[in-house]
């Protein structure tokens, strides 16, 4: 799955929209939640020496919040990397070069959407002690 396919996929499925948050970084999409606006999602441009490729050139990622419990095992599949530039404990960085099936981008792209939406609150108990 390539950038552009991804940000098509991301606005058809869950209506959020790329904002380009730094000036620095022009190629840094971010994509949050409209009602919390916490980040689900963010596609960058980098260089690929920065998730420990043995490479001078760059590549478009995305990075991903993920269950802590799937990261360790994640992290031996080819092309999955601890979160750039995030919490390696809660966030993964996925390339986007064909090396990672566009299923199991699409199954991280929700997880991470279900992780970082509003939960319901849960409703205090109304017992009676006798």
């Amino acid at each position: 799955m390539d950038r552009a396919v991804l940000d098509k996929h991301i606005t058809d499925t869950y209506g959020a929209v790329a904002e380009y948050m730094w000036e620095k970084y022009p190629t840094f999409a971010v994509y949050r939640h409209e009602n919390n606006k916490k980040w689900f999602a963010v596609i960058m441009e980098i260089p690929k020496l920065k998730i420990g490729l043995n490479d001078d050139g760059l590549v478009n990622v995305v990075n991903l919040k993920c269950d802590p419990l799937l990261i360790g095992s994640l992290l031996s599949e080819n092309g999955i990397h601890m979160g750039y530039h995030m919490n390696k404990n809660y966030w993964i960085t996925v390339r986007l070069d064909g090396s990672v099936d566009e299923a199991k981008i699409k199954w991280l792209l929700n997880m991470s959407f279900d992780l970082t939406a509003t939960k319901p609150k849960k409703k205090k108990s109304s017992k009676i002690n006798t």
